[in-house]
């Protein structure tokens, strides 16, 4: 294979499972019972309604893809899509029904909590049997041992059976193992949703590393912001069939559209909380030409419709909105006290709240916004993630460059530098201000 061919190239995989429609036999009994009946089902004409004892699903089918060398694939796609099960494949845990697929260099893979790990040895022993596995030499391993655990986070711990381990020690050590005895290929399912935030980013800055070093990393993960943050391509993959493969932004929005309209019908009919006494019916995100491709260096309005079941006047009522990330944390907390606001009048029925935003200095990705009603502290009715939108790439700082999903901070903060000599024994490293 040269230089110039892809690390990964599937063609045509397909993934058939045989399921029981019936009891799995378990007896002996059972197993002849059951022979007779299907030598019987096999023995009557087709279409003559014979209940069949087992059942084929296809949990993939003809998912073809290449990912060269020193790229990040992400791939996306709803529950039971068949995600996993195309990365068993490319792990060489299952063999594909048809089709194949075929992979240049050694690989690791981490495609659930503590994959590879046995529970009765300690950390060390696991972090060298890993290696073993991958084929490395044992002073390989040691010579790379103590970058793995201060990357884990697990120094105190690190002689202790991993039984004993909590799953976020667990995964911080898998990770650390994987990606740190150089692997050509490092596949990843849903890893890193149970680290917390500051291991998240340590893996987001060690994939990088990767990727300059020209390994191949495929991601799958349900969160769209890091596989935008982490992703150069991203291919979709739905009910077992690839449906789109192109640049990472295209295919998350494209997977969003595909999944809008159960997401609205969700928010619909979710479940309201707290006293109930005003509702929150719709929370809708847009710039100014309408559209919810928010710049982040131009206004946004947040509009919130509330319908409330009396005509009271709204004493003491607090609305707060919060925008969040893709991961869920929050950058931006506005609220507004609703006290001074008359009850409706005659064929009135709502009221329609908006808050205008100057502008939302955030990377570019995929937001949502909650709101909250409340009087006194006590819950009036709360509406999570209902409005979404994206922040998309702008030249926020002037440079002529568009920020990007992976800049290393969530926030853009406009700044700039100076730089002067400074003489020995001066007091202060900044110069007096105008006004002083």
């Amino acid at each position: 294979m040269t230089s110039s061919d892809p690390t990964i190239r599937a063609r045509g995989l397909g993934k058939c499972y045989r399921v029981w429609t019936h009891a799995r036999p378990t007896s002996l009994s059972d197993r002849v019972d059951t022979m007779f009946k299907v030598a019987r089902a096999r023995a009557r004409p087709a279409g003559d309604g014979a209940a069949k004892m087992r059942e084929e699903i296809w949990a993939l089918r003809d998912v073809s893809f290449d990912v060269d060398r020193g790229e990040v694939l992400g791939v996306i796609g709803p529950n039971g899509a068949g995600k996993s099960t195309l990365l068993s494949i490319l792990a060489r845990i299952t063999e594909p029904t048809i089709g194949e697929a075929r992979i240049s260099g050694r690989v690791s893979s981490i495609l659930e909590v503590g994959t590879g790990f046995h529970s009765e040895l300690s950390g060390r022993d696991n972090v060298f049997l890993n290696g073993t596995i991958l084929g490395m030499p044992r002073r390989e391993i040691a010579a790379k041992f103590d970058e793995i655990v201060a990357f884990a986070g697990v120094a105190d711990f690190i002689d202790m059976p991993v039984k004993r381990y909590s799953s976020g020690m667990y995964v911080r050590l898998a990770f650390a193992v994987a990606a740190h005895l150089d692997p050509d290929v490092l596949l990843l399912d849903e890893v890193l949703a149970v680290g917390d935030r500051g291991f998240q980013e340590k893996c987001f800055e060690r994939v990088r590393e990767m990727t300059e070093a020209q390994r191949t990393v495929v991601f799958v993960s349900h969160d769209v912001t890091s596989v935008e943050r982490l992703c150069n391509r991203a291919i979709v993959i739905d009910g077992g069939q690839l449906t789109f493969a192109g640049p990472v932004h295209a295919a998350v929005e494209h997977y969003l559209r595909s999944v809008g309209a159960d997401l609205n019908e969700a928010a619909r009919s979710a479940q309201h909380r707290g006293s109930g006494e005003i509702r929150i019916e719709r929370i809708q995100v847009a710039n100014d030409d309408g559209s919810d491709g928010v710049l982040a260096n131009e206004p946004v309005s947040i509009s919130v419709d509330l319908v409330p079941r009396s005509l009271l006047p709204l004493d003491g009522v607090v609305l707060e909105l919060e925008v969040r990330d893709g991961m869920g944390s929050p950058y931006v907390v506005l609220a507004k006290d609703l006290s001074s606001e008359q009850p409706l009048g005659p064929n009135m029925d709502r009221y329609a709240v908006t808050c205008r935003i100057h502008e939302l200095p955030l990377r570019p990705g995929p937001y949502t916004v909650s709101a909250a009603l409340s009087r006194g502290g006590e819950t009036i009715d709360r509406g999570s993630d209902r409005g979404r939108f994206r922040i998309v790439p702008s030249d926020f700082f002037g440079t002529g460059e568009p920020t990007r999903a992976d800049s290393p901070g969530p926030v853009l903060t406009r700044h700039g530098w100076s730089i002067r000599a400074v003489p020995d024994g001066t007091g202060s490293l900044f110069e007096p201000s105008a006004a002083q």
